[in-house]
């Protein structure tokens, strides 16, 4: 009986050694190939100067006051100039200013009212502003609002009386979207609503003190490089 377990054991001894030597044997498995990261393209960024250009047009309306009554008329024209701004942006807001100057032909007159025996004109020949904006940018996307001052001329004439012109400061607001494009190129649409307020037409001139105002609604495009 001694014999038989003693012989069991050894026999169980060298089937364990086998199975030991096999196991090393046996090629080992590789690793899984790691997975490449993702690629995502860097986020569009919107901080920084820029200049550009931008050209379209206005439409609007100007009022002629004086003590014999008021005579109103529609005014339209064509613009085109220059922009300067910078924007920051924190997270995807972006905050900017802006500042513009725009060589103008809105212009209108009417010989009805208090224009009646002349042809009483307003005539705006520059328009500039001066905003902040602020905007969502849904990566290279930029819708806007914005706001500010206006500045401008407002010539006044009556016909066979002369003219007279008023540099005038008023206000401005409106909005629009921006696009990225290629390199450091971007393109914008953008309305501003704007109000010049009223200048003065004095009696030497316009036969009696006259206020005249004007405003415009302005409809532009524009192109933009940033540094």
């Amino acid at each position: 009986m001694k014999r038989v377990v003693l012989a069991g054991m050894g026999a169980l001894a060298v089937m364990s050694m086998l199975g030991a030597a096999s196991a090393a044997d046996l090629p080992r498995r590789q690793a899984m190939p790691a997975k490449a990261p993702t690629y995502m393209a860097p986020y569009y960024n919107w901080t920084g100067f820029y200049a550009g250009i931008n050209g379209g047009g206005g439409f609007g309306h100007s009022d002629w006051d004086n003590g014999f009554g008021t005579t109103g008329f529609d005014t339209s024209g064509g613009l085109v100039g220059g922009t300067l701004g910078y924007n920051y942006q924190m997270n995807r807001v972006v905050f900017g200013a802006e500042g513009d100057v725009d060589y103008s032909t809105i212009k209108g007159d009417t010989n009805a009212g208090i224009c009646v025996g002349v042809v009483c004109e307003t005539r705006n020949q520059w328009l500039g502003t001066a905003r902040g904006r602020i905007g969502y940018a849904f990566d290279r996307v930029l819708p806007y609002v914005t706001a500010g001052g206006a500045f401008g001329d407002v010539k006044m004439t009556p016909s066979g009386l002369g003219s007279e012109t008023d540099t005038r400061a008023g206000w401005t607001a409106g909005g629009g979207v921006e696009v990225g494009l290629a390199g450091r190129w971007s393109a914008k649409a953008e309305y501003l609503y704007v109000d010049l307020g009223k200048a003065n037409c004095t009696a030497t001139t316009c036969g009696t003190s006259t206020d005249v105002g004007f405003n415009a609604n302005v409809l532009r495009a524009g192109i933009n490089y940033r540094f």
